[in-house]
Protein backbone atom coordinates (compact mmCIF):
# COMPACT_ATOMS: atom_id res chain seq x y z
CA UNK A 1 0.00 0.00 0.00
CA UNK A 2 1.20 3.45 -0.40
CA UNK A 3 1.76 5.96 2.57
CA UNK A 4 0.50 9.46 1.37
CA UNK A 5 2.61 12.17 1.11
CA UNK A 6 2.51 15.35 3.10
CA UNK A 7 4.15 17.32 0.19
CA UNK A 8 1.16 18.64 -0.67
CA UNK A 9 -0.19 19.71 2.49
CA UNK A 10 3.47 21.12 3.16
CA UNK A 11 3.19 23.35 0.14
CA UNK A 12 -0.31 24.79 1.40
CA UNK A 13 1.33 25.61 4.76
CA UNK A 14 4.23 27.44 3.13
CA UNK A 15 1.40 29.65 0.98
CA UNK A 16 -0.85 30.45 3.75
CA UNK A 17 2.39 31.24 6.28
CA UNK A 18 3.61 33.79 3.24
CA UNK A 19 -0.08 35.08 3.24
CA UNK A 20 -0.08 35.47 6.77
CA UNK A 21 3.78 37.43 6.49
CA UNK A 22 3.91 39.47 3.20
CA UNK A 23 3.14 42.96 2.92
CA UNK A 24 4.04 43.29 -0.50
CA UNK A 25 4.53 41.05 -3.24
CA UNK A 26 8.37 41.08 -3.18
CA UNK A 27 8.92 37.91 -1.63
CA UNK A 28 12.97 36.87 -1.89
CA UNK A 29 12.28 33.31 -1.07
CA UNK A 30 9.82 31.46 -1.90
CA UNK A 31 9.54 27.62 -1.07
CA UNK A 32 10.20 25.67 2.00
CA UNK A 33 12.17 27.97 3.44
CA UNK A 34 10.33 31.66 3.60
CA UNK A 35 11.75 34.81 4.80
CA UNK A 36 9.12 37.47 4.93
CA UNK A 37 10.09 40.78 6.22
CA UNK A 38 13.97 39.77 6.68
CA UNK A 39 12.91 36.75 9.20
CA UNK A 40 13.33 33.41 8.85
CA UNK A 41 11.11 30.82 8.68
CA UNK A 42 12.00 27.67 7.91
CA UNK A 43 9.67 24.20 7.14
CA UNK A 44 10.68 20.84 6.67
CA UNK A 45 8.91 17.31 6.05
CA UNK A 46 10.10 13.85 7.21
CA UNK A 47 8.94 10.52 8.47
CA UNK A 48 9.16 8.22 11.59
CA UNK A 49 9.05 4.93 11.64
CA UNK A 50 6.86 3.63 14.01
CA UNK A 51 7.12 -0.16 15.09
CA UNK A 52 3.58 -2.46 16.42
CA UNK A 53 3.39 -5.76 18.27
CA UNK A 54 0.44 -6.91 19.57
CA UNK A 55 -0.42 -7.17 23.52
CA UNK A 56 -2.57 -9.38 25.72
CA UNK A 57 -5.50 -7.57 27.68
CA UNK A 58 -6.06 -9.13 30.91
CA UNK A 59 -9.40 -7.64 31.42
CA UNK A 60 -11.75 -4.25 30.70
CA UNK A 61 -13.95 -1.59 32.18
CA UNK A 62 -16.97 -2.62 31.15
CA UNK A 63 -20.07 -0.56 32.05
CA UNK A 64 -22.77 -1.21 29.84
CA UNK A 65 -26.68 -1.48 29.54
CA UNK A 66 -26.32 -3.83 26.73
CA UNK A 67 -23.86 -7.18 27.22
CA UNK A 68 -22.98 -9.53 25.36
CA UNK A 69 -23.89 -13.48 25.07
CA UNK A 70 -22.31 -16.42 23.82
CA UNK A 71 -19.65 -18.04 22.19
CA UNK A 72 -17.41 -17.79 18.75
CA UNK A 73 -14.70 -19.39 17.55
CA UNK A 74 -13.20 -17.39 14.42
CA UNK A 75 -10.53 -18.88 12.44
CA UNK A 76 -8.08 -16.10 12.40
CA UNK A 77 -8.70 -14.78 15.74
CA UNK A 78 -9.64 -16.96 18.16
CA UNK A 79 -12.20 -17.41 20.24
CA UNK A 80 -14.41 -15.17 22.18
CA UNK A 81 -16.79 -16.70 25.31
CA UNK A 82 -18.73 -13.95 27.13
CA UNK A 83 -21.63 -14.39 29.60
CA UNK A 84 -23.50 -11.88 32.21
CA UNK A 85 -24.57 -11.28 35.55
CA UNK A 86 -27.34 -8.81 36.55
CA UNK A 87 -29.61 -7.65 39.30
CA UNK A 88 -33.05 -7.01 38.68
CA UNK A 89 -34.43 -3.59 39.33
CA UNK A 90 -37.33 -3.47 41.68
CA UNK A 91 -39.45 0.30 40.57
CA UNK A 92 -41.23 1.80 43.86
CA UNK A 93 -44.41 0.58 44.21
CA UNK A 94 -44.43 -2.74 41.88
CA UNK A 95 -45.41 -6.07 43.61
CA UNK A 96 -48.62 -8.39 43.10
CA UNK A 97 -52.22 -7.81 43.04
CA UNK A 98 -54.16 -9.18 45.95
CA UNK A 99 -56.05 -11.79 45.94
CA UNK A 100 -53.77 -13.77 43.87
CA UNK A 101 -55.15 -17.05 42.93
CA UNK A 102 -52.16 -19.62 40.86
CA UNK A 103 -48.71 -18.68 39.82
CA UNK A 104 -48.78 -19.53 35.88
CA UNK A 105 -45.44 -19.46 34.93
CA UNK A 106 -41.88 -18.16 35.82
CA UNK A 107 -39.61 -16.83 32.40
CA UNK A 108 -36.50 -15.12 31.98
CA UNK A 109 -36.76 -13.13 28.65
CA UNK A 110 -33.54 -12.32 26.65
CA UNK A 111 -34.05 -9.64 24.26
CA UNK A 112 -31.46 -9.11 21.37
CA UNK A 113 -31.11 -6.47 18.25
CA UNK A 114 -27.95 -7.96 16.57
CA UNK A 115 -25.69 -11.10 16.37
CA UNK A 116 -22.55 -11.78 15.30
CA UNK A 117 -21.65 -15.53 13.66
CA UNK A 118 -23.65 -18.16 12.30
CA UNK A 119 -27.50 -17.23 12.63
CA UNK A 120 -28.92 -20.51 12.04
CA UNK A 121 -26.99 -23.03 14.21
CA UNK A 122 -28.37 -23.84 17.38
CA UNK A 123 -26.95 -22.72 20.93
CA UNK A 124 -27.77 -23.71 24.25
CA UNK A 125 -28.81 -20.75 27.17
CA UNK A 126 -28.16 -21.73 30.69
CA UNK A 127 -29.96 -19.02 33.58
CA UNK A 128 -28.42 -19.68 37.27
CA UNK A 129 -29.43 -18.04 40.49
CA UNK A 130 -26.88 -16.10 42.06
CA UNK A 131 -26.32 -16.62 45.92
CA UNK A 132 -24.82 -13.07 46.61
CA UNK A 133 -25.07 -9.88 45.76
CA UNK A 134 -22.78 -8.88 42.74
CA UNK A 135 -19.21 -6.96 43.41
CA UNK A 136 -18.98 -3.22 42.77
CA UNK A 137 -16.60 -4.13 39.95
CA UNK A 138 -17.31 -3.58 36.46
CA UNK A 139 -14.60 -4.84 34.85
CA UNK A 140 -14.85 -8.66 32.07
CA UNK A 141 -12.82 -10.01 34.43
CA UNK A 142 -14.59 -11.39 37.42
CA UNK A 143 -15.06 -14.96 37.87
CA UNK A 144 -19.29 -15.94 37.93
CA UNK A 145 -17.94 -19.16 39.84
CA UNK A 146 -17.91 -17.04 42.73
CA UNK A 147 -21.52 -15.58 42.67
CA UNK A 148 -23.86 -18.23 40.95
CA UNK A 149 -25.39 -21.70 42.12
CA UNK A 150 -26.32 -25.21 40.80
CA UNK A 151 -28.25 -26.74 39.56
CA UNK A 152 -29.26 -23.99 36.75
CA UNK A 153 -32.71 -22.36 36.94
CA UNK A 154 -33.47 -23.14 33.37
CA UNK A 155 -32.36 -23.71 30.09
CA UNK A 156 -33.18 -22.87 26.28
CA UNK A 157 -32.53 -23.71 22.62
CA UNK A 158 -31.96 -20.81 20.37
CA UNK A 159 -30.80 -19.93 16.36
CA UNK A 160 -29.09 -16.51 15.83
CA UNK A 161 -32.33 -15.64 14.04
CA UNK A 162 -34.94 -17.19 16.49
CA UNK A 163 -38.40 -17.34 15.20
CA UNK A 164 -39.80 -15.20 18.10
CA UNK A 165 -39.34 -11.59 17.78
CA UNK A 166 -41.45 -8.37 17.58
CA UNK A 167 -41.27 -5.20 15.78
CA UNK A 168 -40.87 -2.03 17.56
CA UNK A 169 -40.52 1.47 15.91
CA UNK A 170 -38.02 4.12 16.31
CA UNK A 171 -36.56 7.43 15.17
CA UNK A 172 -33.76 7.84 13.11
CA UNK A 173 -31.28 10.46 12.83
CA UNK A 174 -32.88 12.33 10.11
CA UNK A 175 -36.18 11.94 11.84
CA UNK A 176 -38.42 9.44 10.05
CA UNK A 177 -39.80 6.44 11.86
CA UNK A 178 -38.53 3.25 11.26
CA UNK A 179 -38.80 -0.01 12.32
CA UNK A 180 -36.37 -2.80 14.27
CA UNK A 181 -36.91 -6.56 14.90
CA UNK A 182 -36.10 -7.19 18.31
CA UNK A 183 -35.50 -11.01 18.65
CA UNK A 184 -36.82 -13.09 22.49
CA UNK A 185 -35.43 -16.50 24.06
CA UNK A 186 -37.51 -17.27 26.43
CA UNK A 187 -36.41 -19.71 29.62
CA UNK A 188 -38.39 -20.90 31.45
CA UNK A 189 -37.81 -20.72 35.00
CA UNK A 190 -39.11 -22.98 38.39
CA UNK A 191 -42.61 -21.97 39.30
CA UNK A 192 -40.93 -21.90 43.31
CA UNK A 193 -39.67 -19.09 42.28
CA UNK A 194 -42.49 -17.15 41.55
CA UNK A 195 -44.34 -18.65 44.22
CA UNK A 196 -41.04 -17.45 46.50
CA UNK A 197 -41.59 -13.97 45.68
CA UNK A 198 -45.26 -13.86 45.99
CA UNK A 199 -44.67 -15.23 50.06
CA UNK A 200 -42.40 -12.64 50.59
CA UNK A 201 -44.40 -9.80 49.00
CA UNK A 202 -47.32 -11.36 51.45
CA UNK A 203 -45.19 -10.35 54.57
CA UNK A 204 -45.44 -7.09 56.79
CA UNK A 205 -44.84 -4.03 54.97
CA UNK A 206 -44.21 -6.12 51.69
CA UNK A 207 -41.45 -7.73 53.15
CA UNK A 208 -38.04 -7.68 50.87
CA UNK A 209 -40.69 -5.59 48.23
CA UNK A 210 -40.47 -2.92 50.32
CA UNK A 211 -37.61 -1.32 48.59
CA UNK A 212 -35.22 -1.82 46.02
CA UNK A 213 -31.93 -3.02 48.13
CA UNK A 214 -34.16 -4.86 49.94
CA UNK A 215 -35.26 -6.71 47.05
CA UNK A 216 -31.16 -7.17 45.60
CA UNK A 217 -30.68 -9.27 48.89
CA UNK A 218 -33.49 -11.29 48.51
CA UNK A 219 -33.07 -12.51 45.03
CA UNK A 220 -29.71 -11.07 44.25
CA UNK A 221 -29.83 -11.83 40.31
CA UNK A 222 -28.97 -14.25 37.61
CA UNK A 223 -25.95 -15.76 35.69
CA UNK A 224 -26.65 -15.78 32.13
CA UNK A 225 -24.37 -17.80 30.16
CA UNK A 226 -23.92 -20.38 26.91
CA UNK A 227 -23.90 -24.49 27.35
CA UNK A 228 -22.99 -25.67 24.00
CA UNK A 229 -22.72 -24.07 20.69
CA UNK A 230 -19.87 -21.92 19.49
CA UNK A 231 -21.37 -20.05 16.55
CA UNK A 232 -23.00 -16.92 17.62
CA UNK A 233 -22.66 -13.80 20.02
CA UNK A 234 -26.09 -11.83 20.96
CA UNK A 235 -25.63 -7.98 21.56
CA UNK A 236 -28.39 -8.63 24.41
CA UNK A 237 -30.72 -5.59 24.46
CA UNK A 238 -32.61 -6.20 27.61
CA UNK A 239 -33.31 -9.09 30.28
CA UNK A 240 -36.96 -9.11 31.46
CA UNK A 241 -37.90 -11.81 34.65
CA UNK A 242 -41.66 -12.62 34.22
CA UNK A 243 -43.96 -14.26 37.49
CA UNK A 244 -47.01 -14.92 34.91
CA UNK A 245 -50.18 -15.44 37.58
CA UNK A 246 -54.16 -15.23 37.90
CA UNK A 247 -55.99 -12.75 40.33
CA UNK A 248 -59.08 -11.96 41.40
CA UNK A 249 -60.61 -9.07 40.52
CA UNK A 250 -63.61 -8.10 42.90
CA UNK A 251 -66.62 -7.03 40.68
CA UNK A 252 -64.61 -6.36 37.74
CA UNK A 253 -66.54 -7.78 35.18
CA UNK A 254 -69.25 -5.94 32.80
CA UNK A 255 -71.92 -7.32 35.23
CA UNK A 256 -69.69 -6.36 38.09
CA UNK A 257 -69.60 -9.86 39.49
CA UNK A 258 -66.28 -10.89 40.45
CA UNK A 259 -63.63 -12.00 37.87
CA UNK A 260 -60.10 -13.97 37.30
CA UNK A 261 -57.60 -12.24 35.35
CA UNK A 262 -53.91 -12.88 34.13
CA UNK A 263 -51.30 -10.77 34.58
CA UNK A 264 -47.29 -10.62 35.13
CA UNK A 265 -44.97 -9.03 37.37
CA UNK A 266 -42.08 -7.96 35.55
CA UNK A 267 -38.63 -6.88 36.60
CA UNK A 268 -35.66 -6.12 34.63
CA UNK A 269 -32.09 -5.46 34.90
CA UNK A 270 -31.38 -1.84 34.07
CA UNK A 271 -28.44 0.69 35.02
CA UNK A 272 -29.76 1.46 38.41
CA UNK A 273 -28.46 -1.89 39.74
CA UNK A 274 -25.21 -3.78 39.05
CA UNK A 275 -24.44 -5.95 35.85
CA UNK A 276 -21.57 -7.97 35.27
CA UNK A 277 -20.59 -8.94 31.50
CA UNK A 278 -17.03 -11.60 31.51
CA UNK A 279 -15.17 -12.10 28.81
CA UNK A 280 -12.92 -15.07 27.79
CA UNK A 281 -10.38 -14.58 25.15
CA UNK A 282 -8.08 -17.49 23.12
CA UNK A 283 -5.58 -14.94 21.51
CA UNK A 284 -2.75 -17.39 21.17
CA UNK A 285 -2.54 -17.21 17.63
CA UNK A 286 -2.53 -13.52 17.87
CA UNK A 287 0.25 -12.80 19.77
CA UNK A 288 3.04 -15.33 18.17
CA UNK A 289 6.21 -13.74 17.95
CA UNK A 290 7.69 -12.57 14.41
CA UNK A 291 4.49 -11.82 13.02
CA UNK A 292 4.34 -9.21 9.86
CA UNK A 293 1.11 -8.02 11.73
CA UNK A 294 -0.21 -6.54 14.74
CA UNK A 295 -3.73 -7.06 15.86
CA UNK A 296 -6.43 -5.72 17.99
CA UNK A 297 -9.24 -7.64 18.73
CA UNK A 298 -12.63 -6.75 21.18
CA UNK A 299 -14.01 -7.13 23.85
CA UNK A 300 -11.25 -7.74 26.30
CA UNK A 301 -8.95 -9.27 23.43
CA UNK A 302 -5.63 -7.77 22.03
CA UNK A 303 -4.14 -4.16 21.62
CA UNK A 304 -1.99 -3.12 19.21
CA UNK A 305 0.97 -1.07 21.05
CA UNK A 306 2.84 1.66 19.34
CA UNK A 307 6.24 3.02 20.00
CA UNK A 308 6.91 6.06 18.63
CA UNK A 309 11.31 7.05 18.59
CA UNK A 310 11.28 10.17 18.54
CA UNK A 311 14.58 10.48 20.09
CA UNK A 312 15.93 8.97 15.98
CA UNK A 313 14.64 12.99 15.33
CA UNK A 314 15.76 14.63 18.45
CA UNK A 315 17.63 16.96 16.40
CA UNK A 316 14.66 18.20 14.79
CA UNK A 317 12.54 18.78 18.15
CA UNK A 318 14.89 21.43 20.12
CA UNK A 319 13.69 24.90 21.40
CA UNK A 320 12.21 27.05 18.77
CA UNK A 321 10.89 24.17 16.41
CA UNK A 322 7.72 22.83 16.41
CA UNK A 323 5.67 20.39 14.50
CA UNK A 324 3.16 21.84 12.81
CA UNK A 325 1.49 18.33 11.56
CA UNK A 326 1.69 14.95 12.52
CA UNK A 327 -0.33 12.50 9.89
CA UNK A 328 -1.05 9.09 10.95
CA UNK A 329 -2.50 6.24 8.56
CA UNK A 330 -2.76 2.53 9.47
CA UNK A 331 -3.38 -0.50 7.13
CA UNK A 332 -5.36 -3.14 8.09
CA UNK A 333 -4.99 -6.70 5.93
CA UNK A 334 -8.34 -6.81 3.54
CA UNK A 335 -7.82 -10.36 2.50
CA UNK A 336 -8.64 -11.64 6.16
CA UNK A 337 -12.32 -10.65 5.33
CA UNK A 338 -12.38 -12.22 2.38
CA UNK A 339 -12.55 -15.88 3.98
CA UNK A 340 -16.53 -16.70 4.48
CA UNK A 341 -15.61 -18.44 7.57
CA UNK A 342 -14.06 -14.88 9.29
CA UNK A 343 -17.57 -13.31 10.74
CA UNK A 344 -15.57 -10.86 12.57
CA UNK A 345 -15.23 -6.95 11.38
CA UNK A 346 -13.15 -4.11 12.32
CA UNK A 347 -13.67 -1.72 14.71
CA UNK A 348 -15.46 1.25 13.37
CA UNK A 349 -13.11 3.67 15.77
CA UNK A 350 -9.76 3.09 17.59
CA UNK A 351 -8.91 5.24 20.21
CA UNK A 352 -4.97 6.34 20.25
CA UNK A 353 -3.92 6.35 23.95
CA UNK A 354 -0.79 6.89 25.44
CA UNK A 355 -0.12 3.67 27.81
CA UNK A 356 0.17 5.89 30.88
CA UNK A 357 -3.38 7.53 30.05
CA UNK A 358 -5.30 4.59 29.83
CA UNK A 359 -5.59 4.05 33.54
CA UNK A 360 -9.25 5.90 34.76
CA UNK A 361 -9.56 7.28 31.12
CA UNK A 362 -12.68 4.72 30.92
CA UNK A 363 -13.98 4.81 34.34
CA UNK A 364 -14.35 8.46 35.08
CA UNK A 365 -15.89 9.06 31.18
CA UNK A 366 -12.75 10.80 30.10
CA UNK A 367 -12.72 12.17 26.04
CA UNK A 368 -9.77 12.44 23.70
CA UNK A 369 -7.42 15.79 24.74
CA UNK A 370 -5.41 15.61 21.72
CA UNK A 371 -2.22 15.19 23.52
CA UNK A 372 -2.41 11.91 25.54
CA UNK A 373 -4.98 10.40 23.61
CA UNK A 374 -6.61 10.94 19.61
CA UNK A 375 -9.89 9.06 18.28
CA UNK A 376 -9.40 7.96 14.47
CA UNK A 377 -11.54 8.93 12.13
CA UNK A 378 -14.27 6.26 10.87
CA UNK A 379 -12.61 2.90 9.50
CA UNK A 380 -12.29 3.54 5.79
CA UNK A 381 -13.93 0.55 3.98
CA UNK A 382 -12.21 1.53 0.38
CA UNK A 383 -8.80 1.87 1.86
CA UNK A 384 -8.53 -0.22 4.34
CA UNK A 385 -7.18 2.38 6.54
CA UNK A 386 -7.67 4.16 10.22
CA UNK A 387 -6.32 7.83 9.87
CA UNK A 388 -4.88 10.32 12.74
CA UNK A 389 -5.11 13.36 10.62
CA UNK A 390 -2.85 15.24 13.15
CA UNK A 391 -1.40 14.15 16.18
CA UNK A 392 1.49 16.99 16.13
CA UNK A 393 0.18 18.05 19.71
CA UNK A 394 1.49 14.74 20.86
CA UNK A 395 4.56 15.23 19.79
CA UNK A 396 5.12 18.97 21.02
CA UNK A 397 3.61 17.99 24.46
CA UNK A 398 5.96 15.12 25.71
CA UNK A 399 8.69 17.47 23.77
CA UNK A 400 8.19 20.02 26.42
CA UNK A 401 7.09 18.18 28.53
CA UNK A 402 11.03 15.78 28.47
CA UNK A 403 12.62 19.04 28.41
CA UNK A 404 13.33 18.85 24.54
CA UNK A 405 15.71 15.85 25.48
CA UNK A 406 15.57 12.88 23.78
CA UNK A 407 12.52 10.61 24.24
CA UNK A 408 10.51 7.50 23.07
CA UNK A 409 6.16 6.96 23.38
CA UNK A 410 4.68 4.21 24.02
CA UNK A 411 0.73 4.39 22.76
CA UNK A 412 -1.87 2.12 22.94
CA UNK A 413 -4.52 1.67 20.03
CA UNK A 414 -7.58 0.27 21.44
CA UNK A 415 -11.43 -0.45 19.81
CA UNK A 416 -13.82 1.94 20.98
CA UNK A 417 -17.01 2.84 20.86
CA UNK A 418 -18.24 6.49 20.08
CA UNK A 419 -21.60 8.09 20.78
CA UNK A 420 -22.30 10.98 18.98
CA UNK A 421 -24.85 13.99 18.73
CA UNK A 422 -25.91 16.80 16.57
CA UNK A 423 -25.10 20.02 17.57
CA UNK A 424 -28.06 21.78 17.34
CA UNK A 425 -26.72 25.46 16.37
CA UNK A 426 -24.14 24.73 14.26
CA UNK A 427 -25.10 21.07 12.86
CA UNK A 428 -21.90 19.93 13.74
CA UNK A 429 -21.71 16.27 14.80
CA UNK A 430 -19.52 15.91 18.22
CA UNK A 431 -18.26 13.30 20.03
CA UNK A 432 -20.28 12.82 23.47
CA UNK A 433 -18.78 9.58 25.07
CA UNK A 434 -15.93 6.83 23.94
CA UNK A 435 -16.35 3.39 25.86
CA UNK A 436 -14.96 0.13 25.39
CA UNK A 437 -16.19 -1.90 22.63
CA UNK A 438 -18.24 -4.79 24.19
CA UNK A 439 -19.31 -6.19 20.59
CA UNK A 440 -17.01 -8.59 19.25
CA UNK A 441 -14.62 -6.92 16.48
CA UNK A 442 -11.15 -7.59 15.37
CA UNK A 443 -8.52 -6.29 12.68
CA UNK A 444 -5.14 -7.39 11.20
CA UNK A 445 -2.70 -4.11 10.89
CA UNK A 446 0.14 -4.44 8.51
CA UNK A 447 3.01 -3.63 10.15
CA UNK A 448 5.47 -3.25 7.20
CA UNK A 449 7.64 -0.62 7.98
CA UNK A 450 6.54 1.08 4.64
CA UNK A 451 3.24 1.56 6.39
CA UNK A 452 4.35 2.52 9.60
CA UNK A 453 5.18 6.01 8.91
CA UNK A 454 4.42 9.60 10.83
CA UNK A 455 4.44 12.28 8.41
CA UNK A 456 5.45 15.11 10.20
CA UNK A 457 6.07 18.82 8.84
CA UNK A 458 8.57 20.98 11.10
CA UNK A 459 9.01 24.71 11.39
CA UNK A 460 11.23 27.09 13.03
CA UNK A 461 11.16 30.60 13.32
Amino acid sequence: MKVPSLIYKAVCISFFVMLAFACNDNLEKIGFSIQPDGEGLAMNVDTLTLSAETVQVDSIFSRTKYPVLGEYVDPVFGSIKSDYMGEFYLPEGIGFHDDVRAIDSVRLLVSYTSIIGDSLSPMQVLVYGLNKQLPNNNYTNVSPDEYYQSPELGSATFTGKNAVYRKEAYYTSAYTVDTMLIYEIGVKLPLELGEKFLTEYKKTGHGSFSDADSFRKFFPGVYVTTGFGSSTILNVSLSSLYVHYKYNDPKGSSQKTDTIRSTALQLNITPEVAQVNTVENNNEQLLAPGSAHSYIKSPAGVYTKLKFPFSDIHSRLGEGQSINLAALTLYADPEVYEDAAVKLSPPSYLLLIHKDSLQGFFEEGKMPDNRTGFLSAAFNATTYSYSFNNISALVNYYNEQNNYKAFDLEYYLIPVDVTTQTNSRTGQVEVTSVSNQMMPTAVRLDKQPENMKLEMIFSKF
